[in-house]
């Protein structure tokens, strides 16, 4: 199968430092590349010297003529002036785009709950993303290459995305540390490394496997890195059947690795440890309420959490997972009901949000400063300069001032402090966010020995099925739902919420913006003026003439003169921007307004369902 791009030779360096030496490698038409590596090695210096954004210092890259390569950039491209419609669909009408399966489709998935004639230059930075990869999805191209594609979406939209990149004709090349995503996508694996590139048959597990098994014939030296692929190892070969399918070959000397290899975690041993520290209560919610704003996030919810638990929690972006997070910290009083802690517990909450520190501040005497030595469950005692070695930080990292640490190392460093101080109970926010998977392979061995109570959210499916035990759901019915098959039942549950119509609103994915243009264009609704939004469980009808029936009218008709109002002043903006394209301050004013007013339609659309409800 002839080559789309081929590098001959290629070295590349920055500084002193060479990412890329001597290398030699090509894709062909239609193949799938997963390329992995620590945080620096190069991996996206490969990709761009590939595909031209870079000059190699030495050695050739050729390329087949006329090749149309797509390019998602950790960064976009989006230009600010234009609208959502413009950036994605090229200005399209709605009945133009909206007729074309496939594009109605990727509109749907990715940019659902954003409304198109929206200014690009108000949107955040995970909408920007969105829009950046839809706009990508919809052009036809021979080579996809895509840098971290999943950030920025949840479980059920990596899910999809991993089945239509399947379903394309197209080459693919794609930086990611999802694990999940990798192996259900990639037919190659590529692991770039002082300055060489190494390529493994298969998708993760493969590469898992391979690896293991050339360190074995090469009787590496790198004992501790040897361990945590045998360990990681082990979990594969216990996990779902589908990890080990993958490969298209069998390593019987890798396998036998493994034989006598204890499992990632001894449950037992941990819950004994854990119920020493913890005592029978750590958390119990009881009959709880909890709304933000106008949604509802949890009605009448109970949840019990024990010692040594291991907890996941998955649901669309929206659906509450940081809002129960917060909860149960205390930081987020209930609305009605009760949030009981155990008087033994020592909890620490990783966020999402990087910590203020001093920039001023050095790496090791920051450690030391907490913790100069810690414990293991084993007895092991680990110093701060070993912990932090185990964390990356190695050589000049360990003295490196706070303010020159890159986003990754920021995020390694705050889940470091939080682990010295010794919880018992432990809440980690998309812990996975700038780690690469050498990180997340030490981070989920020290988990494994780790004794407290773990609660995950986390939109990083592997990373979930690795260290937790149990995958809880946020499913918009005001409850916290115990999934006994994990994030597959999950995503069985989503589709068929969205086949049967039920009253769990998705919660942001529904709701407004694309949804509604989808169905006006097709032909799904009456008219323009009935809300786009699932409707919720049948409620009694009203008699008519009735109080009740007579209050709900007067509830759709208020309603739709305010839905009339915001529809006019939305025009009107609409024009000023059109007339103003290059008054940035403006355009972002405008921007802002259009949010609020989207917001408040959202609002009364949801008001003019109930009332109608109540109407015969």
């Amino acid at each position: 199968m002839a080559n789309l791009i081929n590098l001959e030779r290629v070295s590349k360096s920055y500084g002193v430092r060479p990412l890329l030496d001597n290398v030699s490698l090509g894709i062909s038409v239609g193949e799938r590349v997963g390329v992995v590596g620590r945080n620096g090695d190069g991996k996206t210096t490969l990709l761009e010297v590939m595909t031209g954004l870079e000059e190699p210092d030495s050695g050739r890259v050729s390329r087949t003529r006329g090749v149309e390569i797509g390019y998602l950039h950790q960064g976009d491209e989006l230009v600010d002036t234009h609208t959502v419609r413009e950036a994605v669909l090229a200005g399209r009408a709605d009945h133009e785009w909206a007729a074309d399966p496939t594009t109605r489709q990727v509109v749907e998935e990715l940019l659902a709950g954003v409304t198109l004639d929206r200014a690009v230059v108000g949107l955040s930075g995970g909408e920007r993303r969105r829009c950046a990869l839809a706009a990508l999805l919809l052009s036809r191209h021979d080579l996809i290459v895509l840098d971290e594609p999943t950030n920025h979406l949840d479980v059920e939209a990596v899910a999809w995305l991993a089945s239509h990149l399947i379903s394309l004709p197209s080459a693919l090349i794609v930086v990611t540390h999802d694990r999940w995503f990798l192996d259900e996508v990639c037919q190659t694996t590529w692991e770039v490394h002082d300055g060489a590139v190494d390529s493994y048959e298969g998708g993760y597990a493969a590469y898992v496997l391979a690896k293991a098994e050339r360190q074995r014939q090469a009787a590496a030296s790198e004992t501790r890195r040897q361990n945590l692929a045998r360990k990681e190892l082990a979990w594969l070969r216990r996990g779902p059947p589908a990890r080990t399918s993958k490969p298209k070959f069998r390593i019987d000397a890798a396998n036998a690795l493994i034989d006598d290899v204890p499992p990632p975690r001894d449950p037992m041993e941990l819950q004994r440890f854990a119920s020493q520290r913890l005592g029978k209560d750590v958390i119990d919610i009881e009959d709880v309420d909890l709304a933000r704003g106008d949604r509802v996030l949890l009605t009448h919810a109970t949840w019990r959490i024990g010692p040594g638990d291991r907890v996941g929690i998955v649901g669309v972006n929206g659906a509450g997972k940081t809002s129960l997070l917060s909860l149960i910290t205390g930081a987020l009083p209930p609305d009605v009901g009760k949030v009981k802690r155990g008087r033994t517990v020592e909890m620490q909450h990783l966020t999402q949000a990087l910590d203020e520190i001093d920039p001023a501040a050095r790496v090791l005497p920051t450690v030391e400063s907490i913790r100069r030595v810690t414990k293991t469950l084993d007895g092991q005692e680990l110093t701060a300069t070993s912990l932090l070695e185990r964390f990356g930080f190695t050589g000049d990292r360990l003295t490196a001032r706070l303010g020159d640490l890159s986003g990754g190392e920021r995020r390694r460093f705050q889940l470091l402090k939080l682990l010295l101080t010794e919880p018992n109970v432990l809440l980690l926010d998309e812990p996975t966010n700038d780690l690469d998977i050498d990180t997340l392979n030490v981070l989920e061995d020290f988990l494994d020995s780790w004794p407290g109570t773990l609660i995950v959210v986390s939109h990083d499916r592997y990373f979930l099925e690795r260290v937790t035990d149990s995958i809880w759901a946020l499913l918009g019915d005001g409850q916290v739902s115990m999934l006994p098959r994990g994030v597959d039942e999950y995503l069985e549950r989503r589709v068929a919420q969205h086949s049967s119509g039920s009253g769990t609103q998705p919660l942001g994915a529904e709701s407004g913006g694309v949804r509604h243009s989808v169905e006006a264009a097709s032909g799904e609704v009456p008219s323009e003026s009935v809300p786009p939004v699932a409707a919720p469980a049948a409620s009694p009808k009203a008699r008519p003439g009735s109080a009740e029936d007579r209050a709900a009218r007067k509830v759709l008709a208020r309603v739709e003169k305010q839905l009339e109002r915001i529809a006019v002043r939305e025009a009107e903006l609409h024009v000023e921007m059109e007339a103003n394209l290059t008054d940035y301050a403006l355009l972002a004013r405008v921007g802002e307004e259009l949010g609020v007013l989207a917001a408040e339609k959202d609002e009364l659309e949801m008001e003019w369902l109930e009332a109608s409800e109540a109407v015969e």
